[in-house]
């Protein structure tokens, strides 16, 4: 019964931030089309109903740790469902990810996410999509601002491993911008697919920076190490909540 009243309540949530995102898309897209501040407003605006409303109607929180990067950096983060990514563009300032090519495609989400300076990718060409991430990366370099990649290149179940790719590392060598490594442990409670939420602390963690100046392995190795680390003390830490 307590099982079947949560899905209920997951669904009703669903609904709420899903047509809370086209309502907050229509009302913000006049400015949204005049200027990137507004398009950023309008999606700030979404993640903190989101925050809100996961907390009294699933019982689901919401932590930031760590300090979150001001300045122009490359931000590299455990990737384990759509709530991190919500969690980490609501902590830092100027926020834009390097996202697939198929969400430009997506309702509402797609449009604000090229107004924003989002990077494209077509990940079914791996040689040729880090090419032109690099490239799409160079020209909007006159914008300051955090670069959010997902290095293992998709959602990771906690628990499930997965390699860290090489494009990261290529990020970090031609940008020679410092990267804030991200741990999470969203997955817990918010997974990749269906409609159960459940109740608890879900965290995304910002850990200390790597300096720009290691070879591609080194920092590749470097990356891997501190977030799945943290990612696990995470896990660790939620997982007598989460089971609950």
């Amino acid at each position: 019964m307590a099982y079947a009243l949560q899905w209920l309540r997951s669904l009703v949530f669903l609904v709420a931030i899903y047509g809370g995102m086209a309502v907050i898309g229509i009302l913000f897209f006049p400015w949204a089309m005049l200027s990137r501040k507004g398009a950023r407003a309008a999606c700030l605006t979404w993640c903190r109903w989101v925050r809100w409303s996961a907390g009294w109607m699933v019982g689901l929180k919401t932590e930031v740790r760590g300090t979150p990067p001001q300045g122009e950096v490359i931000i590299a983060s455990k990737h384990q469902s759509f709530l991190d990514i919500i969690l980490i563009f609501g902590a830092v300032p100027a926020g834009k990810f390097i996202m697939k090519r198929e969400l430009l495609w997506a309702p509402v989400l797609g449009q604000y996410a090229m107004r924003i300076g989002c990077v494209p990718v077509n990940r079914g060409k791996r040689g040729a999509a880090i090419s032109q991430m690099l490239k799409d990366v160079d020209r909007g370099a006159i914008e300051p601002g955090q670069l959010i990649i997902y290095p293992q290149g998709t959602r990771v179940a906690p628990g499930v491993k997965a390699p860290y790719k090489v494009g990261a590392a290529l990020l970090y060598q031609q940008s020679g911008q410092p990267c804030v490594p991200a741990a999470t442990n969203v997955g817990l409670f918010w997974p990749r697919k269906g409609i159960y939420r459940k109740p608890g602390t879900a965290v995304v963690e910002f850990l200390p920076v790597i300096e720009p100046g290691l070879s591609k392995h080194a920092f590749l190795a470097r990356l891997e190490q501190e977030v799945e680390t943290a990612s696990e003390a995470l896990h660790q830490e939620a997982v007598p909540h989460a089971q609950d």
